[in-house]
This record gives structure tokens, sequence and C-alpha cells, in this order.
């Protein structure tokens, strides 16, 4: 699993029929910095994933990756390489909350 924050979303009106009625996020993986724990740094690519928690725009989120993704409810058959699995209520590193989403807003 994985965290990003949703940046936006995917509109595709001719997709694969297993994808037809799936909400698509893009989102751009958030790392912990090396130098400074107590704070994330943006990773510098983004990703689409498919919605599967009614997550929105500026929300950080879980995500997995890979033949993970496809173990999501209704995903089996679906060729999907990425699916948000939670939204992110905090983040706790070494001890110290370095995210909260009450406050993030």
């Amino acid at each position: 699993m994985f965290l990003a924050k949703v940046e936006g979303s995917v509109v595709s009106t001719k997709k694969d029929a297993s994808m037809g009625g799936r909400k698509l996020l893009l989102l751009r993986p958030m790392l912990v910095d090396d130098k400074d724990p107590t704070r994330f740094k943006p990773g510098s690519n983004t990703l689409v994933a498919v919605d599967s928690v009614g997550a929105g725009e500026g929300e950080m989120v879980l995500f997995c990756q890979g033949s993970s993704a496809r173990l999501a409810p209704g995903l089996k058959e679906a060729p999907v390489d990425a699916v948000v699995i939670g939204i992110v209520d905090a983040v706790d590193v070494l001890g110290k909350e370095i995210f909260n989403a009450r406050s993030a807003r």
C-alpha cells in the first residue's frame, strides 16, 4: 500500500466494458521526506487509480497497485493496475503526527 494525494479526476467515455461506471482519480504519491521525516514530499509522478471508497480531490488516500489492485471487490476481471482502498484520517511518523485530515481542510 502507498499514500497519495488526490489531484483530480479522469473522465473517459470510451473504455473497456468492465470499467463502466467506475470513477477514476489522478493521484500523486506522497513520500515521507528523508531529510525531514516530520513532513511529506510529493512524488515526481502521477497515476490513475479506480476509486473504490468515494475519495475526492485534495484528500490523502491509501492505494495499492499491481495484482493486489484486482483483489478489491468487483475488480477481479477488470484491467486495473491501481485502486484507492482508503481515505486517510491521520499519519504518525516517529511519534509525531505529520498529517491530520481535519486540519488539512
